[in-house]
């Protein structure tokens, strides 16, 4: 494991890459429910054979990117990947029970809700057991609540790698690791883009569940899960616009459109396909707006690309 961006980086991403070509990182951001939109966009891509040599996620991004790290790069991974979000209930992942839920009011715990739920999710649908052993080299990033900084995890049991990435402060249980105490990555950075540059991508294509620069709601949240969750992604949001700012000299960054017309928010598990048809069909016309293959090229103007040179480039 390696914390912040220094340190061992566990699997080398450069294994198996063409030589001359820059390394493509897929970047997946967390947003709980709206993660299903990122299988629609993993679609779009691997239907225009654009596949990553790395990933990294965090939050609910870290379980969709290990459930592609252990497959191949094919539009039926995506359509698996679509298939199990659409199955999803919020009680698949986040089972409110009023005895936990009194404990952890009550302070005999540190969370709301125990990971049992997601546990057995996770351990159903990825097909590897360590975080060394991805067939695509696959980098997850927690939170670490007692020395404050991100923690990048490269290797190590998968299950509880992700389990970690995952756990909301305060609503799940944070995960004992190798001394550390870590919980949801997305607190600190919920899409990752300096991991992927530390990582040595060249090419990284972005796939958030907010655009850069929303954090406005057409109506209140309801109920505090809602609100909590909310609150964080706001504070997140700013850190991506930052990102791109900051990252966009030493690689080429394309961002997905992360498209929400029915404003579902992130705590309803209910409506996936209702966002993964969007996302779909938002990415397919963001990459054919480029070239007709890799690299994907200039996405439309209320999205951000920007090149090795630091500048934008507006949609023609």
């Amino acid at each position: 494991m390696s914390t912040g961006s220094t340190g061992s980086l566990g699997a080398d991403p450069a294994a198996g890459h063409a030589a001359g070509e820059p390394r493509t990182a897929f970047v997946l951001a967390g947003g709980a429910a709206l993660g299903a939109m990122q299988a629609g966009m993993v679609h779009a891509l691997y239907e225009r054979g654009i596949a990553p040599d790395l990933l990294i996620g965090t939050s609910v991004g870290a379980l969709n990117a290990a459930f592609l790290a252990s497959r191949p790069a094919t539009v039926a991974t995506a359509e698996e990947l679509a298939a199990i979000w659409r199955g999803l209930r919020r009680s698949d992942i986040l089972p409110l029970r009023p005895g936990a839920l009194i404990g952890g009011l009550a302070g005999r715990r540190d969370h709301l809700i125990p990971d049992r739920a997601l546990r057995r999710l996770a351990a159903r649908h990825l097909q590897f057991d360590r975080l060394e052993h991805a067939a695509v080299p696959l980098y997850l990033v927690a939170f670490d609540l007692l020395t404050g900084t991100e923690a990048r995890l490269s290797d190590g049991p998968l299950v509880d790698a992700v389990l970690a990435a995952a756990a909301i402060p305060g609503v799940l249980p944070p995960v004992r690791w190798r001394g550390r105490l870590l919980v949801d990555g997305g607190i600190a950075d919920n899409t990752p883009v300096s991991q992927a540059v530390a990582l040595g991508a060249g090419r990284i294509y972005v796939l958030p569940t907010q655009n850069p620069g929303d954090g406005g709601l057409p109506r209140p949240p309801r109920g505090a899960l809602a609100a909590a969750v909310h609150a964080v992604t706001v504070l997140t949001n700013a850190r991506l616009q930052d990102d791109l700012a900051c990252h966009s000299s030493p690689a080429e960054l394309i961002v997905l459109p992360a498209v929400n017309p029915r404003n579902i928010p992130p705590t309803d598990f209910g409506r996936a396909g209702q966002l993964i048809t969007p996302a779909l069909a938002a990415a397919r016309t963001a990459l054919a707006a480029g070239a007709p293959g890799p690299p994907a090229g200039i996405i439309p103007a209320e999205m951000w690309l920007a090149g090795p040179d630091g500048k934008d480039r507006p949609h023609d």
